[in-house]
């Protein structure tokens, strides 16, 4: 068959756009529950796909083409857009002015946390299989979703490895295991993820070991903004060297050795400038509806405007390539430097509950397109036809944005009798006594000189590896005992590459998809089910 005639199925069939609503609505639902009940967000992909995949089985004729991997991809993308999107990118910006009982302020942040989750979701696509977020990432939970769905269509011994890998995902699992630590390491980049485990040990052993709480001293989030500023210089130049590159090579048409990516350094570099302009055009929406005018002058009320702009660009940035090389992403560290730089700054309580959800409400939508995209990758052969590629790609795009759409919706119409009963994400309560509680000039020397180590390891990495991010997302983060899945994890990988070589890598691919799976299934069932209290 001539793949250049190949048309990828639509998102806007009949059948496909029932699903994706219905889908939605469902995955929204679940995202909101589980973030009010667990503080965290579970990954509904698999769910998805284990659903299209169901369907594709009912004997009824018009439900046979869901065996296409293509539209199975589809359903997944819907109801994990939809998850992430209700419950990180909506609901957890609107807890914020609802804990400080600035109830007037709901509505402007509802307005400006969705604006921002569609420019999040849309620049994604946009910039996917660019120089700085390539489509040949890891973007771990994108691989094991399409290795979900490829062992569903094709069986045999792939559907072996991930049978046998998603059960020991379920059985580690719930001996309080992270699986999903212990899969990327199986295929993540090795020197980004033996950061990250270092700086999950430092962050789980520091009081144990050292008798030193490092979260109590902003040391995490200094790091942090010492790596995200550098990396915003090293994407800079990466786009400025690529761009020169192209020039070079434009000279000499004969070299067409080296594959490109979809996306040119002159469009990348032109996303990212529009970019800004619309983070720029929502955070003045959200301070006009949200009465900022009244409560600042016209030179702070302009550098709320720019701060909260770069902030959320920034932010974006940084949760994108934190979860391209470890699959995980800290959009809740990463919004809380944001307030704490904003606290110092001295912008006025209301500000910052505004600016705290704006933030927030960028990054989670950016990096689930990312796995979604990855996945579609996948199952469409890895780029090798660029024009369905883009198809593809486009479908998926399509089918996100109405899934966010139909949790906005859903986030509309139930918020009200969470809030009445007093269901709010936990992290809510965090930056709303962070906000009543203040900053101090301790906080700003404390962040500052901890960012000159973060920028220095950032350097060191250079921007492929990103040392500085991932060690600086592993310090945010504590999960028990994820460091030492993280570091096992890569003492096998580097074990069996000695013994097998790179014939193996395949199979620890399809096993790293299974243990991955086996959390995600865990995760949920757990949190519907409470297996394991």
């Amino acid at each position: 068959m001539d793949n250049s005639k190949k048309r990828h199925p639509s998102a806007l069939e009949p059948l496909t756009l029932l699903l994706t609503v219905v889908t939605s609505v469902f995955g929204a639902i679940i995202g909101m529950q589980i973030i009010t009940s667990l503080g965290i967000t579970p990954s509904t992909s698999i769910i998805g796909a284990l659903i299209a995949m169901l369907i594709a089985r009912v004997p009824v004729a018009l439900l046979s083409k869901y065996r296409s991997v293509h539209r199975q991809n589809l359903v997944q993308t819907a109801i994990s857009s939809a998850t992430f999107g209700a419950a990180n990118s909506l609901l957890i910006p609107i807890g914020i002015p609802f804990m400080m009982g600035k109830q007037e302020l709901i509505l402007p942040m509802l307005i400006g946390a969705a604006l921002a989750m569609l420019l999040d979701a849309t620049l994604l696509y946009k910039l996917f299989d660019s120089k700085i977020f390539p489509a040949k990432g890891t973007w771990a939970p994108g691989v094991a979703t399409a290795e979900s769905i490829m062992a569903g269509d094709q069986g045999g011994k792939r559907a072996g490895l991930l049978g046998l890998g998603t059960l020991v995902g379920l059985i580690g699992s719930y001996f309080h295991i992270s699986m999903s630590a212990f899969g990327v390491a199986f295929i993540g980049n090795i020197a980004a993820l033996f950061m990250f485990g270092i700086g999950l040990m430092i962050r789980q052993y520091s009081l144990p070991w050292f008798h030193f709480d490092i979260s109590k001293y902003y040391i995490a989030h200094g790091l942090m903004i010492g790596a995200g500023l550098v990396a915003l210089v090293q994407v800079a130049v990466l786009i400025l060297k690529k761009q020169k590159e192209q020039e070079l090579k434009q000279q000499d048409v004969t070299d067409s050795s080296e594959p490109s990516n979809t996306v040119s350094t002159r469009a990348t570099r032109r996303v990212l400038g529009y970019g800004f302009l619309l983070y720029l055009g929502i955070a003045l929406v959200i301070a006009i509806v949200g009465g900022l005018i009244s409560e600042m002058s016209v030179g702070m009320f302009i550098g709320f405007l720019l701060f909260a702009a770069f902030a959320a660009f920034v932010h974006e940035l940084i949760v994108g390539i934190a979860a391209m090389h470890s699959g995980w992403f800290p959009a809740f560290a990463v919004s809380f430097i944001t307030l704490l730089i904003g606290m110092l700054i001295g912008f006025p309580p209301v500000a910052l509950a505004l600016l705290a959800g704006f933030s927030a409400a960028t990054g989670p939508a950016f990096a689930d397109m990312g796995y979604d995209l990855k996945t579609g990758y996948i199952l469409r052969g890895n780029g090798e036809d660029a024009e369905y590629e883009l198809q593809g790609r486009r479908a998926q795009y399509i089918t996100g944005m109405i899934a966010f759409g139909v949790s906005l919706l859903t986030v509309i119409i139930t918020y009200p009798s969470y809030f009445a009963n007093h269901l709010v994400p936990p992290i809510d309560t965090v930056y709303a006594s962070t906000i009543n509680a203040g900053a101090t000039p301790d906080v700003a020397m404390q962040l500052f000189l901890w960012a000159i180590p973060g920028a220095i390891l950032q350097l060191i990495g250079g921007s492929k590896r990103q040392l500085g991010i991932l060690f600086a997302t592993g310090l945010l983060i504590l999960t028990p005992y994820a460091c030492w899945a993280v570091l096992v994890g890569i003492a096998i990988r580097l074990i069996v590459l000695k013994v097998k070589g790179k014939e193996a890598e395949k199979t620890m691919s399809i096993l790293a998809a299974g243990f991955i799976a086996g959390d995600a299934l865990y995760s949920f069932f757990n949190s519907v089910f409470k297996l394991n209290k």
